[in-house]
Formats: structure tokens, sequence, C-alpha cells
């Protein structure tokens, strides 16, 4: 079987970088806007129960889309076979059979997922989701092949437009409907749609195959992500199963719009990151680029992180208010501590990125244990109090431990030299631990605390950017590096 990444002899090709990594945000950052606006509209729009409904809908999908994750997309742009069109067939039949398959799961558990979040009235809409992994298991991979030659346009296009269109949809759905099938009919627009972009853009035929190799091959790549998706599962909506089973669709309509709020803007950051390193550190391989574009994949995901808790805590609350109204009152007192949360969860992905580059994936399943096995004591958590602050502290104990553990994983496995990134690793935690008597301040409207607390993250922040120096030696660089092919 050949090897999975680019030869460490082949010759680098480089291509202009800012550039790039300019249209890879944009355009994530245009996609994740559509979508945080079609949300915040629906949220508005709905009250609370039907928003807690609706937010259930992005549960059922990720039941069945991350517990059966390949990562096909990612071991197309990894695999050195990843630009032949047998290859991108074989991987496109196993997508197509992988929809069929969650489509089948999704209409098998509507009914007790329904029934589990005490929404058993909205179990036809669960089924109905259903089509959702169908259409997206015949979507085209050749947006993802464009990606290895770092040609973005197509895919930033594919994923914008079918979020426009359904954010169209939600006035004249909210008119016929008025309540969660609103949200419902909205994201299957979205996805049949996208599966029409992706065929309207590609440059090649679309094709089917079911080939053992390649079968082979994804499974060996993918088994390690299929654990992590169901790991991932729990992280991103076990919390909320636990607040939608314990408190109800209202007080998961405002949990849900948190971790949104949150999440949204880190996974902007660390997708586009993971696009942009992804491809350059699979080239580099084996070679001297590889150290020291690894340690600027870590650093980046440092700034991330810390960028994400700095603007949560400034904007966070005036947003909410602004942007949803009273309705929302309970939330902002929470933000905080999901930026915090969510803030630590992106440290972690500098260290999945380059073990995804070297095939090792199972260092991102083994940093995401601790937080999976603290799912439990949440929910005991949860239940004996009834409060959401104990549960995100939970989940903060558990991305900590989970980044220390890629940390470890990073200079064992790897062989990666971790000194140069301390200073930037030990600035930021501190600016992350300085948001923690903030959050507190904020959850007990202790006002004239905040601007002195909000100084000092923000300084705290400057100074761990200045530490970061692989990362300003990778800019100042102004190349990428590309696969051979």
């Amino acid at each position: 079987m050949p090897p999975t990444t680019a030869e460490p002899n082949a010759p680098p090709r480089r291509r202009p970088m800012l550039r790039t990594a300019a249209l890879i945000l944009s355009g994530n950052a245009t996609s994740a806007a559509l979508n945080l606006l079609r949300n915040l509209m629906v949220a508005r729009l709905l009250d609370l129960v039907d928003y807690g409904i609706a937010a259930s809908f992005a549960v059922a999908l990720a039941v069945v889309e991350m517990t059966s994750a390949l990562g096909l997309p990612q071991l197309m742009v990894q695999d050195r076979r990843g630009d032949t069109p047998t290859f991108q067939a074989a991987l496109q039949g196993l997508q197509a059979l992988r929809g069929l398959l969650n489509a089948g799961l999704l209409l098998l558990i509507a009914g007790p997922l329904a029934a589990f979040l005490g929404t058993p009235e909205a179990s036809w809409a669960y089924r109905l989701l259903a089509l959702v992994p169908l259409l997206r298991g015949f979507q085209h991979f050749d947006l993802v092949r464009l990606g290895r030659q770092m040609r973005y346009g197509p895919a930033i296009l594919a994923d914008a437009l079918p979020i426009l269109i359904s954010l169209g949809a939600v006035w004249p759905l909210y008119r016929v409907f008025g309540d969660y099938r609103v949200l419902l009919f909205a994201v299957l627009i979205q996805w049949a749609a996208a599966l029409a972009a992706s065929h309207l853009l590609a440059e090649r035929p679309y094709r089917l195959r079911l080939a053992g190799p390649a079968i082979a091959a994804s499974v060996r790549f993918g088994w390690p992500l299929m654990l992590e998706g169901l790991l991932l599962f729990a992280i991103f909506n076990g919390d909320r199963l636990i607040v939608g089973r314990e408190l109800g669709p209202a007080a998961l309509a405002v949990f849900s719009m948190g971790v949104t709020l949150t999440l949204t803007p880190t996974l902007v950051l660390s997708n586009s990151a993971a696009h942009f390193f992804l491809p350059q550190l699979s080239a580099a391989a084996g070679g001297p680029d590889f150290p020291p574009l690894a340690r600027a994949t870590f650093e980046l995901h440092l700034l991330f992180g810390g960028l994400t808790v700095l603007a949560v805590a400034l904007l966070g609350a005036p947003f909410v208010q602004l942007a949803l109204g009273p309705k929302y009152a309970a939330l902002p007192p929470l933000l905080t501590w999901l930026a915090i949360l969510q803030g630590l969860r992106v440290l972690k992905g500098g260290g999945a990125t380059v073990s995804l580059a070297r095939a090792m994936t199972g260092n991102a399943l083994i940093a995401n244990l601790i937080r999976v096995a603290l799912l439990p004591f949440a929910w005991l958590v949860l239940t004996e109090t009834g409060s959401l602050v104990p549960l995100v502290c939970l989940g903060i104990l558990g991305e900590l431990c989970g980044f220390a553990l890629a940390l470890g994983l990073a200079r064992r496995r790897l062989a990666l030299a971790l000194r140069p990134l301390w200073p930037a690793i030990g600035l930021t935690l501190a600016e992350i631990a300085a948001a923690v008597p903030l959050a507190l301040a904020q959850g007990a409207g202790g006002g004239a605390a905040a601007p002195g607390l909000l100084g000092l993250v923000a300084l705290l922040f400057l100074l761990a950017v200045l530490a970061m120096g692989d990362l300003r030696r990778t800019i100042a660089r102004r190349s990428l590096i590309r696969h051979p092919d």
C-alpha cells in the first residue's frame, strides 16, 4: 500500500500565504455568520419552548453524523492518492453508503429521541430530518480535492450560498408555520441546495464505486475518528441532552443559544486553521519544515482560544440584549463561562490538526476522553442543583485536562519539541484563568469589578500573542507549502 503522506524528498511547492489565509477565514466566517443570523432570526421569532424543540434538531443530526464519521474529506486531503479519480470515486461511494445508513438510523431513533427529550409530538420532524444525511451522502468530493491545491473558492461558495438561500426562506416559512417547523424546513432547504452546489461547481464528473483497498484505507484512517465522533457527539451535545431532559425545552433554548454564540466563532477559527495548515503539514511531513509549522499550528489555536474568551467577555452580554431581547435575560451571566469552555476546547485543535497530518488520528480521541468521562457527574450536578454553571465548570475541567493530554501526545508520539511554546501556553492559560473571576462578577451582577478584570484579560492576551514566535515566522515567510502532485 502506498504511503499516506507526501514523500519527504519531494520538493515542496509554495504560493502566496496571506491571500489564501484571508480567503479561507472570510469564507468560513461568511458561512458561520449567515448560519448564526438564521438561528438568531428563528430564536427572535419563536417562543422559548418552540426554539428549544428546534434546537434539538441539531442534536438529532449529530447522533448519526458525528457517530459515523470516517474523516473521508480529511483522508482525501491527507492521502497521496487524493488527487486520483479512482480514489475520489471510491470515497464518494463510501460516503453515499454512509448517508444511506445514517438516514435509516435516524428513522429508527427518531421516536425514542423525541420521547427522551420530552417532545414526543415532534417525532415526525426527527424522521423527516433523515433526508439530511441522505443529501449529504451524495455530495460531490471534487471541492474537497481542490483544497489539496489550496483552491478554496468553489468550496466557500458551495458552503455559503445554501445557507443564504435557507436564511431567505425563514420569514416565508414563519408566515406559513409559526413554530419549530420553520427551522426544520430551513435546514432541509439548505442541504438540498448544498447537494446541488457541490455538483454544479465540480470540475470532474461524479462517479461512485466501492473498492476494497479504498474502504480498507478509509477504515484504518477513520476508525479513531469514528470513535472520536462518538466523543465529540457527547462533548457538543451531551450537555444539551442533559439540559433538555432535566430542565425542559425552554432551558434548552437558553443553553443552546449560549453554546451557539460561543461555539460558532471557535468553529470558524479552528476550521479555518485546519483548512489552512492540514494540507501544508501533510506536504511537509518528514521534512525540516514540519516542526516549526506544527508549533505555529499550536500557536494559532492558542491565539484563537484566547481571542474567543476576550471577545465574548467584552461583547457577549450587549450582543444578547440587542439581538435577542428580554426573552434571553438568563443567558448573559452564563456567556463568559461558556467562552472559557469553548476557548479551552479550541486549544486542543492544534494537536488534532498536527496529528491528523501524520495520520495519527487516535491522538484527538485520547485527548477527549476526560471531557466525556465527566458527563455523568455533570448530569448528577445538574439534577442536584438545577443550575447550568456547575455543569459548564465540569466541562471546563475536562477541556483543560484534555489540552494537557494533547500536549503530552504531541511531545511523545510526534516527537515535537514544545519548549518554544511554553511562554505562549502559560500566558494564554493565565488569560483564561483571569476570566474566571470576571465570569463570577458578571454572574453576581458585579459590574464595578468588570473593567479592571477585562483589562487584565486583554493584557494577558496581547502578551500571549507577542510570545508566538513560530507563528510570526510562518506568516513572515509569506508562502505556502503544497503537495507536489
